[in-house]
C-alpha cells in the first residue's frame, strides 16, 4: 500500500510540473502565469478539485509515442468563486505548446458535460498553439466536440473565456460562442489566420498584436469584451463579474445585502442634463449615482462608446444596464453599438437579469458607411433582443428619444414594463428644426415663419407629456428620485411572468 501511495504522489508531482521547470521559467519570462497558477488566483483557496490529472494522448505517429506528459496540456476540474461552484479548464502552454489533442478535448468536454448536468458556469483559460498537428483530423474532431457543447450550453449556463496566450485557427471559435471574452494585453492574441498566411494571401504585413491582440479586439473588432494589463488583473476581474450572474438559467442572480438606502435621493441629477439640448453629458455619471455604492462593472468600455453596457446592483440585486452615451456620436445608434447592446440584452434575458435602459438617442447614425454596412439588419438585432426579452424591463428617457431609435430602445411598444421620463425628455419623430423644414417646406425662405413654427413644434413635442397622455410613458419623474423609482419598479416586477409563443427558435436578423 505504501508503495502505491508513493507512486501516486510521484505521478501527481510529475503532472503538476507540466512541461518541466525550464518551460515554466520561459512562461514566467513572458509575463504569464502557468495553467495551475491561474487556477490558484481565480478560485477560492483550496477549492480546486482536479479531473483527469493522468490522462495522456494516444498518438503514436511522428515520435509522439515517446512523448507523453500526464494531463496532456490542459488542467480541468471544478472549484468555487466566492463560495459558488464553477467548472474550469486551463490550457498549459508548457506541455506541447498547449496544443489540443483528442484526449485534451475529451477532458474539456467532460467538465462541460458535468457543468450542464449540475447547472454551473464554465470558465476556460486559453493558451494554446492550436490543433496538435501530429494527430491530424482527430484533433480537429476534438475542436468540433467542444464547439457542439458550447452551442448546447449557450443560454443554459454562463460561459466565460480568458485568452491568456495564443488562440488561433479553429481554436478561436469556442471563445467566440461563449458569453464573454477577456484578453490580456501584449501576451494574448486571437486570429483565424496568422500574419504569415495574411502576408502570403493578401500581401499585407501585420504583427500578431496588430492582427489579433487584446487592443485590436477590445477597441476595433469588438470580439473581446475586456482587455487587462496582466493575468492576475484579468482573473480577479472574472471573480468580480461572477458575483453579478447566476449559475444557470434556472436561478436568479445572486443578491447581497447593501447599506446604500433604496430611497437615497441624488440632488446632483437634477442638473445632469444641460439646458442646451445639443450639449453632451456623461451618462455613466447617472449609472454610478443610482447603483448600489456606485459599483458599476462596465462591459466593452473601449468599443462602440456611443452605448454603455454593464452590470450593477439595485437594492442588492444585480441589474443589466444599457444606456446611450451622448458624449460619443451624440448617443446615436450605429452598427457596432446595436450589436454590442443586442448581445448584452440577450445575455441578461437568458439568465434572468432585469434590464434598466437609459435613453438619450437622437436616432440612427446616417451615412453610406452605415447603410452599406447593413445598419438596417444590425439595428434590427437590438430591436429583436428587446422585443424578445421576458425579464423585467425598466426604461428611463433622460432627454432625446427620436424616431425609430425611440422604438428600439426598450419602448413601451416592445413590452417595456415600466417606462419613465425626466421632465426635459423629448419624444418625437425627429428634432423640431428638421420636422419643421419638412412640414413647412414652402416657408423655408422665411426665417421668421420657420423660427415660429420651430418653437410651436418644440412646445408641442419637446416634452414627455404627449407620450405620457397616450400611456407610452408611465410617469414623469424628478431626476433626483431616479434611484428610488427604479428600485420600486424592479421590486414590483420581481415575480413577473411572461412567456413567448412556443417555437423551435426565432430567426434573429444575424
Amino acid at each position: 500500500m505504501l508503495d502505491i501511495v508513493k507512486m501516486l504522489e510521484e505521478k501527481r508531482a510529475h503532472a503538476r510540473l507540466g512541461g518541466g521547470q525550464k518551460r515554466i521559467d520561459a512562461q514566467h519570462a513572458k509575463g504569464k502565469l502557468t495553467a495551475r497558477e491561474r487556477l490558484e488566483v481565480l478560485l477560492d483557496e483550496d477549492s480546486f478539485e482536479e479531473f483527469d490529472m493522468f490522462v495522456e494522448h494516444r498518438s503514436t505517429d511522428f515520435g509522439m509515442a515517446n512523448q507523453k506528459i500526464p494531463g496532456d496540456g490542459v488542467v480541468t476540474g471544478h472549484g468555487t468563486i466566492n463560495g459558488r461552484l464553477v467548472f474550469v479548464y486551463s490550457q498549459d502552454f508548457t506541455v506541447f505548446g498547449g496544443s489540443l489533442s483528442e484526449a485534451h478535448a475529451e477532458k474539456i468536454c467532460k467538465i462541460m458535460d458535468q457543468a450542464m448536468k449540475v447547472g454551473a458556469p464554465v470558465i476556460g483559460m486559453n493558451d494554446s498553439g492550436g490543433a496538435r498537428i501530429q494527430e491530424g483530423v482527430a484533433a480537429l474532431g476534438g475542436y468540433a466536440e467542444v464547439f457542439q457543447r458550447n452551442v448546447m450550453a449557450s443560454g443554459v449556463i454562463p460561459q466565460l473565456s480568458l485568452i491568456m496566450g495564443p488562440c488561433a485557427g479553429g481554436a478561436v471559435y469556442s471563445p467566440a460562442i461563449t458569453d464573454f471574452i477577456f484578453m490580456v494585453k501584449d501576451t494574448s492574441y486571437m486570429f483565424v489566420t496568422g500574419p504569415d498566411v495574411v502576408k502570403t494571401v493578401t500581401h499585407e504585413e501585420v504583427t500578431q498584436e496588430e492582427l489579433g491582440g487584446a487592443r485590436t479586439h477590445s477597441t476595433r473588432s469588438g470580439v473581446a469584451d475586456m482587455a487587462f494589463e496582466n493575468d492576475i488583473d484579468a482573473l480577479l476581474q472574472v471573480r468580480r463579474m461572477m458575483d453579478f450572474i447566476p449559475s444557470s438559467n434556472r436561478e436568479k442572480p445572486p443578491s447581497r445585502p447593501t447599506a446604500d438606502p433604496a430611497d437615497r435621493p441624488e440632488m446632483s441629477l437634477d442638473s445632469l442634463v444641460p439646458e442646451n439640448p445639443n450639449k453632451p453629458y456623461d451618462i455613466k455619471e447617472l449609472i454610478h449615482k443610482v447603483v448600489d455604492e456606485g459599483d458599476f462593472f462596465e462591459i466593452q468600455p473601449d468599443y462602440a462608446g456611443n452605448i454603455v453596457i454593464g452590470f450593477g446592483r439595485m437594492n442588492g440585486s444585480p441589474v443589466g444596464f444599457v444606456a446611450n452615451q451622448p458624449m460619443v456620436l451624440a448617443g446615436c445608434l450605429d452598427i457596432d453599438s446595436s450589436r454590442k447592446a443586442a448581445r448584452f440584452v440577450r445575455f441578461c434575458d437568458a439568465f434572468n437579469i432585469p434590464i434598466v435602459t437609459f435613453v438619450d438617442v437622437p436616432g440612427f447614425l446616417p451615412g453610406t458607411t452605415q447603410e452599406y454596412g447593413g445598419i438596417i439588419k444590425h439595428g434590427a438585432k437590438l430591436l429583436y433582443a428587446y422585443a424578445e426579452a421576458t425579464v423585467p424591463k425598466v426604461t428611463l428617457i433622460t432627454r432625446k428619444a427620436y424616431g425609430g431609435a425611440y422604438d428600439v430602445m426598450a419602448s413601451k411598444h416592445l413590452r417595456g414594463d415600466v417606462n419613465y421620463a425626466w421632465p426635459q425628455a423629448e419624444i418625437a419623430v425627429m428634432g423640431a428644426k428638421g420636422a419643421v423644414e419638412i412640414i413647412f417646406r414652402q416657408d423655408i425662405g422665411n426665417a421668421e415663419k420657420i423660427e415660429a413654427r420651430t418653437q410651436e413644434y418644440a412646445d408641442k413635442f419637446a416634452n414627455p407629456f404627449v407620450a405620457s397622455s397616450r400611456g407610452y410613458v408611465d410617469e414623469v419623474i424628478r431626476p433626483h428620485n431616479t434611484r428610488r423609482r427604479l428600485i420600486k419598479a424592479l421590486g414590483m416586477l420581481r415575480n413577473k411572468q411572461l412567456e413567448n409563443p412556443w417555437k423551435k427558435h426565432g430567426n434573429i436578423p444575424l
